[in-house]
């Protein structure tokens, strides 16, 4: 029985771990993150800003705030609100008195099939201005840097792309979400590469919608946001129907010119970003399983692997080379594991943060932030940002 676990466990984790080494050694090549950059003339009025709203009423004003610092190539900025029943309306109103750029609307009750967040933004999209030629969808939870859109429409025009996303500089407060939400974020890192190395197929792309570029011509091509609209996962699903027509899709690094503060708490973060991560509804199942797979295996289990080694050893039935072959490779994936610590702590912002060393420890939490990627993935959510759907 020894041996044959032991082949096992070689067969599950060295093929992954392969393909883990294959996606991260890219990182050293990746696009340098995108940094603040003045506007010039040529970008006036070309972009129409959109952002969807539910009862945000406790961490809207940095976003509209941030938004109001951008220059003359903003023409117009659309809040969509979906009948929010706090002070949401109250503040981007005050916004408005103050900025005209800005304008509210309220959304139609959600139509069959249709998640709320895709139906916000499509409604944005159908309400902006022909004039833009860019659409920029921004969340309600970011805090834009002044010289943010400017930076991303030069960026996207200057190298052809259509279709550009960041990853943001993420705000962390809590002793418990310091511990885990790094946990998360690093299935992410090892399923798709570091941010700014590409994707190799459409499939493989990865998007983030709290701040998603794209031509207004490639959004009417694809009908707005209909071939999204029942997606959890809205942006990494018309992200890659996109770069499956062929047009030119980044996903960048934007910790310098965006931030985010997205759940208050470990128990939030579990809840509300747990139950997305896994893009079953951007993935063909069998891609949704081999992700799986490489998560166990390269993040999940290392840490178990060591501990219990280190408490137990293994059976002296297995060879002493056998013996150290499964120790090595699990140890060898725990030390990649920490030192990505360094290539991500860029990507955070802990100056509010209490008991920052413990984002030292999120390794700690791999075994169980892969537990909620495999929760996550059995189950079709019922309740997404106050609103409540139907099982399938």
């Amino acid at each position: 029985m020894p041996e044959v676990f032991f082949f096992v466990m070689l067969m599950l984790q060295l093929p992954a771990t392969a393909i883990l080494l294959s996606r991260l050694i890219k990182g050293p090549t990746r696009q340098p993150p995108l940094k603040s950059e003045e506007p010039t003339l040529e970008l006036l009025g070309k972009v129409t800003v959109v952002v969807p709203t539910l009862n945000e009423a406790e961490r809207i004003t940095p976003c509209l705030v941030g938004l109001s610092r951008q220059s003359y190539e903003v023409r117009e900025i659309i809040v969509v609100d979906s009948n929010s029943t706090d002070d949401t309306q109250y503040l981007v109103k005050n916004q408005a008195r103050k900025d005209p750029r800005f304008r509210l609307i309220t959304d139609d009750p959600l139509p069959p099939g249709w998640v709320g967040r895709p139906w916000a933004l499509h409604t944005g999209f159908l309400a902006s201005s022909p004039k833009s030629e860019w659409f920029l969808g921004v969340d309600a939870d970011t805090q834009p840097d002044p010289g943010l859109v400017a930076s991303l429409v030069k960026k996207a025009e200057t190298e052809g792309y259509d279709l550009i996303s960041l990853s943001p500089r993420f705000i962390l407060k809590y002793p418990g979400e310091l511990w885990l939400q790094p946990a998360l974020l690093i299935t992410l890192v090892y399923r798709f590469g570091p941010t700014g190395t590409g994707a190799q197929t459409p499939e493989r792309v990865m998007a983030n919608g709290q701040c998603f570029l794209c031509r207004r011509s490639v959004l009417s091509k694809m009908e707005g946001y209909v071939s999204a609209k029942g997606s959890f996962c809205d942006d990494v699903t018309l992200a890659r129907n996109i770069a499956a027509e062929g047009f030119k899709v980044g996903f960048l690094d934007g910790a310098q010119v965006l931030q985010v503060r997205m759940y208050e708490g470990m128990v939030e973060t579990w809840q509300e970003w747990g139950r997305s991560l896994d893009l079953k509804d951007a993935s063909p199942r069998v891609q949704v399983w081999s992700d799986l797979w490489l998560l166990l295996a390269t993040q999940g289990l290392p840490l178990l692997v060591v501990l219990g080694y280190l408490l137990f050893g293994l059976p002296i039935s297995i060879s002493l080379s056998a013996k150290f072959l499964l120790f090595g490779l699990n140890l060898f994936l725990l030390l990649i594991r920490f030192a990505l610590l360094l290539g991500i702590a860029p990507s955070y912002d802990f100056s509010k943060a209490q008991g920052s060393w413990l984002f030292l420890l999120s390794p700690l939490a791999d075994p169980l932030a892969v537990l909620r990627i495999f929760l996550s993935a059995m189950k079709t959510p019922t309740k997404w940002r106050g609103r409540v759907y139907g099982e399938n």
